[in-house]
């Protein structure tokens, strides 16, 4: 479990939230997931599950960082002896992190009533980190280099979150000039796992390895999870001291159930600053002011003790190896995963009866400036900023926007953020009855023969497929629409 997370999570692909890049776009339905003030221009009814799907990551370390294609086009991870230890490290950042969502909906709707634009959206959600420090690459790749090394690394991270979420919003025209909306969202949680390692010490000696590590983990799955340590689950072990490790391929569910149950908001509003400076419309936004509280959770630690660790060279990554002609690279991942879980060594300690942890909240603010030569083309400037602890992350997003007609419009974006530069773009047709969108918040210009992008893994193809009905919504949204 944990171990295929850690080693495969670098080619998670995932169902993302609503396009940053499509913000300023009228006809776009899912404005209203960023900011609950900006109201769709007519009712609509999604297409289930493709009303809104995309695919992507986002990352500041690339596949071709981790992944090596040898000379007879077999692929290898960064532990092959071909792959040299300065190349390998040189693509590596201090703190390389991977972020993946998942944002499925089921059901979603909008339509005008209650003196404003109201919305129903049921979906399946889950959020990916991975964070993992440059010296445990090194600790891996470089091994012992004498008769006594040492490393002194930590801050790792692992955490996945999942819930459904039952949301209703509503928007109004609170002034000629100022729009609000709120969004309240009722959230089942399915499953939560918080790996967080703060320290690790490891002693490389001629005749064994020593690591000494602080560090804590969370699952949290509902009543039915079970949790079982090696000796519960009747594993041979080499090492008596491991009894007590959590069994992470043992774990399993009893009976299904929820894991946890709570509430969140989003809170957003918009003004038309055309009394002041003519063109210009400003919005912010607060998503996911929330929390849920995960029952019947489990709770490892690591032992409090230094451990011995017997390394990686047991792992068929080189041609030198026996059974390396048979270990595809998905398998090198695998074993490369399970070595790691190893090293870290979790210990049972409790399992508790409850537990409350926030989501992930964000804050976008958004400011729009219709050109005064065209005033069908507009400037947008978007600021996000993803409050997650160590897996925080922020972006600032200039966009072109152009609507030629009332059933056609598209933008074209540029983006900076934590994980790098991207170029975002979007077409959006919505004629009466009907709406279709495809574009990409992250576009890549170059593949592997895989279609994994080269580079930094920030990647992201969305489109959707809706249908609406009803007359234009007269409340005057404040971001063009």
């Amino acid at each position: 479990m944990l171990a295929g997370a850690m080693a495969a999570g670098i080619f998670a692909a995932s169902a993302q939230d609503a396009s940053r890049a499509a913000y300023f776009l009228e006809g776009y339905n899912y404005r209203h997931e960023m900011n609950p003030a900006l109201a769709p221009e007519r009712g609509y009814v999604a297409m289930p599950v493709l009303g809104n799907l995309g695919i992507g990551t986002q990352a500041n370390i690339g596949v071709n960082t981790l992944i090596y294609k040898k000379p007879d086009g077999q692929l290898t991870t960064f532990m092959n002896k071909s792959v040299s230890s300065s190349e390998f490290l040189g693509n590596l950042s201090k703190t390389n992190k991977l972020l993946t969502g998942v944002n499925l909906n089921i059901i979603s709707l909008g339509f005008k009533g209650f003196g404003g634009y109201n919305t129903l959206g049921i979906s399946v959600k889950a959020d990916v980190g991975m964070s993992l420090p440059k010296g445990l690459f090194e600790f891996m790749k470089v091994g012992q280099t004498g008769p006594n090394t040492r490393y002194d690394f930590g801050d790792m991270r692992l955490r996945v979150m999942s819930y459904a979420e039952v949301a209703l919003g509503h928007q109004r025209q609170v002034t000629p000039e100022l729009a609000a909306g709120v969004k309240v969202k009722f959230l089942l949680g399915l499953a939560h796992l918080d790996a967080n390692i703060k320290k690790m010490d490891v002693s490389m000696g001629d005749k064994k390895w020593v690591i000494d590590g602080d560090g804590e983990i969370f699952i949290g799955a509902g009543n039915g999870l079970y949790v079982p340590t090696n000796a519960e689950s009747g594993k041979e072990l080499d090492k008596p001291s491991r009894s007590e490790q959590i069994d992470f391929d043992g774990i399993e569910y009893n009976n299904f159930g929820l894991a946890g149950f709570g509430m969140a908001f989003d809170l957003g509003a918009t003004y038309d600053m055309s009394r002041f400076v003519d063109g210009l419309r400003l919005s912010a936004a607060v998503t996911d002011l929330g929390f849920i509280k995960w029952n019947g959770a489990a709770v490892g630690r690591m032992p409090g003790r230094a451990w011995e660790f017997d390394g990686f060279q047991d792992i068929a990554i080189d041609d030198t190896q026996d059974g390396y002609d048979d270990n595809k690279i998905d398998q090198q991942l695998e074993d490369l995963g399970d070595r790691l879980v190893d090293c870290l060594n979790f210990e049972k300690q409790s399992q508790k009866e409850s537990e409350t942890r926030a989501l992930h909240a964000t804050l976008t603010i958004g400011a729009e400036y219709d050109m005064p030569f065209y005033k069908r083309l507009s400037a947008g400037f978007l600021f996000t900023q993803r409050m997650a602890g160590c897996f925080s992350w922020t972006e600032g997003r200039f966009s072109a926007n152009v609507k030629p007609t009332n059933w056609f419009d598209a933008t074209v974006s540029y983006g900076a953020s934590t994980f790098g530069s991207s170029f975002g773009w979007m077409l959006n047709f919505h004629p009466k009855g009907f709406n279709f969108f495809v574009g990409s918040d992250h576009q890549f210009f170059k593949i592997t023969p895989q279609f994994v992008p080269v580079g930094h893994l920030n990647t992201n193809i969305q489109l959707g497929i809706n249908f609406t009905f009803g007359g234009k919504y007269k409340g005057k949204p404040i971001v063009k629409g």
